[in-house]
């Protein structure tokens, strides 16, 4: 058993509120997650996928009604969205007898439709948490647990798998399984083959500007349906799209969002790479480990941050903008090399935006500061400074 970060968190929210959605893409671990949590509190535990459970709940309310005051875990809840209001009910009569927080703990594969459901109905009554496949701070992080992880990405049964085949095996009947069973369960019916061929095209343009007319033409598609394929992949978290700065600074600023794939395992599966030597000679090498790294950091930003790139006409470029609630900006280049610099744009670039800190990660060890107050660091380095980053300056 990995121990998850989130899971103090997830004690803590529960203590502090009636209802947690935790969310997160499947089989990237929400069940074992609850399970093991749920042991804490003698829970119960239904899967809204087994028929056995469903029959259990054909009078929800009287069946949860008798067991208000315990712990409930609801699993795959996306399936019974009729069930929102009955918790709102039960929510509010816990309230009325003093039964206490932590009540339910609800888990989805983060549609929009959950997220709207819950949030309508359970809104001043619900938390929400994202689950995201293993990191790097969670695994280890010795130099060859950073180069698996990268390579095979973070999804527990593929990171754990005896075998960098065994890995792939995984990841390509996950693939499968999404673009067969779980996708349709999500959007309108879209041809599996249809959408392998868009997913495989992201993945040569990981972490590229988004041109939807131009994958809509690739793909022979208008740009509309594009942009939804571009948008069902996005809310069930197997997509980022990183915003680009928009302050006004008075420079020409790039207004397209960049996209990644945000696992860097599934990258590699749709692009049939399979082990460190075939990563390592791929021209995708660059741009995957970009997103690695973005993804990475991304789990540990502290509540209130928000991540940008920024990147002007004139050719001044940062890989990664974070701004905290206090309008603190610290800044990271990501270069995959054991000797970096930061390039002419990077400089020009901090000009524009006066970062507090700049950091360069790369992919080895140690720490040092080059020119103009930067310093390098590995990329676990900056992930252990990010959750107190409201704290130092």
């Amino acid at each position: 058993m990995i121990k998850r970060r989130i899971f103090e968190v997830l004690e803590q929210r529960l203590d502090d509120t009636p209802a947690v959605v935790l969310i997160g893409p499947r089989q990237v671990g929400k069940t074992t997650l609850a399970l093991e949590f749920g042991k804490k509190r003698d829970a119960r535990y239904l899967d809204l996928e087994s028929e056995q459970d469903r029959s259990k709940l054909s009078d929800p309310e009287l069946y949860l009604a008798g067991h208000l005051g315990k712990l409930v875990i609801l699993d795959e809840i996306h399936r019974a969205p009729g069930l929102f209001p009955i918790l709102r009910g039960l929510i509010d009569r816990g309230r009325r007898e003093n039964l206490g927080p932590g009540q339910y703990l609800l888990l989805g594969s983060a549609s929009l439709e959950l997220l709207k459901q819950s949030g309508e109905t359970l809104a001043g009554r619900v938390s929400y948490l994202e689950l995201d496949p293993f990191d790097a701070l969670e695994i280890g992080a010795t130099a060859s647990d950073l180069d698996r992880l990268w390579l095979r990405g973070g999804f527990p049964e593929s990171f754990l798998a005896q075998s960098d085949d065994r890995s792939l095996r995984w990841r390509r009947d996950f693939i499968r399984s999404y673009l067969e069973r779980d996708i349709p369960q999500f959007g309108p019916r879209i041809a599996a083959e249809t959408m392998r061929r868009f997913w495989t095209m992201l993945a040569h343009h990981q972490g590229g500007l988004l041109n939807v007319s131009q994958l809509a033409r690739n793909l022979g598609v208008d740009a509309k349906t594009a942009a939804s394929y571009i948008d069902l992949l996005a809310d069930l978290l197997l997509v980022r799209r990183l915003s680009p700065w928009h302050v006004n600074i008075g420079k020409r600023l790039v207004k397209s969002p960049k996209v990644y794939i945000r696992d860097s395992g599934l990258v590699h599966a749709l692009l049939s790479i399979e082990d460190q030597e075939t990563l390592l000679s791929h021209p995708v090498v660059g741009a995957s480990w970009e997103g690695f790294v973005v993804e990475q950091i991304m789990a540990v930003v502290p509540d209130g941050g928000q991540a940008f790139f920024y990147r002007t006409s004139g050719g001044a470029e940062i890989d990664l903008v974070l701004n905290f609630q206090n309008n603190r900006i610290w800044v990271v280049e990501i270069k995959r090399s054991l000797s970096p610099h930061p390039d002419k744009g990077f400089y020009s670039a901090c000009k524009d935006l006066h970062p507090e800190r700049r950091f360069l990660v790369y992919p080895g060890a140690e720490s040092y500061p080059i020119g103009e107050d930067i310093q390098v660091l590995s990329l676990p380095a900056l992930m252990r400074l990010l959750p107190n980053a409201y704290k130092t300056r």
